[in-house]
């Protein structure tokens, strides 16, 4: 894609600079020498073959000679990862796409190659060792750097906690973070040895607020959101900003590809009544929850700022759920949740 856009000038300058110069009939001879035999002089076939090789060599070189900063998104199969890898391209960032199904890509390709995007597409499990290190160290092979990585793989696991397996927990927190944990270790020294970089971590505002029937999902977001605080002290010293993204309700597939617990899903449970009311309440959100390019944009500002905020807020409704926390006692926000739950 990059590459086609340098193909475009490149022969437009060799066509008009160059070849118009050299060949030109007026010309006769340049420098004394017949244009034949002068040294600049090349047939078009030969340019071609020329501009083929230089771009093979520039295609392999990377993004800090092209002054070009690099973005990596986790989860870009669809959703926020998917709105936010395109507006990065859209706005200068050589963009690593990353996912954990290549399947999925098509509709990122597509999109990308459409709009002639500077954008590649990786393949990423977060929940795989070998699959990260093999993907950062691809990335940086290949672009030389790391600037910007958001990490926005994650799904929700919906059920109370009681009828929530100890495998479900594990795996809810094996993606959501452990696997944030994975590619950001793997990503630091590299924005440690450059002196600069910007962690962007996606969280929720359930990481600044429980609800009923989500006990798993927003302890996962809790320990995100205390993870990067932390983690935003240890780094500074390198030049390394590390900023909390916290959408509110979001009209994506999130919601389809929530995990119920096996347990939850039990008519029997004592949990059933309050889960029904939890997933009506839900579904009224989603429609009228806010569009993932909402949270891409908000992205986009703290990856260009040059002094991001440690925390950013995405969406009316999770702005007023905070405003309405910071006003209340813990007992009266606790009262206004209950609501409708039964």
């Amino acid at each position: 894609m990059y590459a086609g856009i340098l193909y475009e000038k490149f022969y437009s300058l060799c066509g008009k600079r160059l070849l118009g110069k050299q060949i030109s009939k007026k010309a006769g001879r340049q420098g004394g020498r017949p244009i034949a035999s002068h040294p600049l002089a090349v047939t078009g076939y030969q340019s071609l073959k020329y501009l083929s090789i230089t771009l093979s060599l520039m295609s392999g070189s990377n993004a800090q000679n092209q002054g070009q900063k690099v973005a990596v998104v986790t989860g870009s199969s669809s959703g926020i990862g998917y709105e936010t890898a395109l507006l990065l391209a859209r706005n200068g960032f050589l963009t690593y796409a990353t996912m954990r199904n290549l399947q999925k890509s098509d509709a990122i390709k597509s999109a990308a190659d459409r709009e002639r995007l500077s954008l590649r597409v990786k393949q990423l499990d977060v929940r795989d060792d070998d699959s990260v290190r093999k993907a950062v160290q691809s990335i940086v092979s290949e672009a030389g750097r790391i600037d910007v990585l958001v990490n926005n793989a994650g799904y929700g696991l919906a059920g109370a906690f009681e009828d929530s397996s100890i495998d479900e927990i594990k795996d809810q927190y094996e993606t959501n973070v452990y696997g944030l944990v994975r590619v950001t270790q793997a990503v630091l020294p590299t924005m440690r040895k450059q002196h600069s970089g910007v962690i962007i971590n996606i969280s929720s505002g359930a990481g600044r607020f429980g609800y009923p029937g989500g006990s798993v999902y927003v302890s996962s977001k809790f320990a995100v959101e205390g993870l990067s605080e932390s983690l935003s002290y240890e780094v500074e010293p390198f030049g390394i900003k590390v900023v909390l993204v916290e959408p509110g309700v979001i009209r994506t597939d999130f919601g389809r590809d929530m995990v119920i617990a096996k347990r939850a899903q039990d008519p029997s449970s004592p949990y059933a009544q309050m889960m029904q009311a939890m997933g009506a309440i839900l579904s009224k959100l989603v429609e009228n929850g806010s569009d993932p390019a909402l949270v891409a944009n908000v992205v986009l500002e703290a990856a260009k700022s040059e002094n991001p905020k440690l925390r950013y807020l995405a969406g009316k409704d999770v702005e007023q759920m905070m405003a309405a926390r910071s006003s209340m006692s813990d007992e009266e926000f606790h009262a206004m949740m209950k609501q409708g739950t039964g």
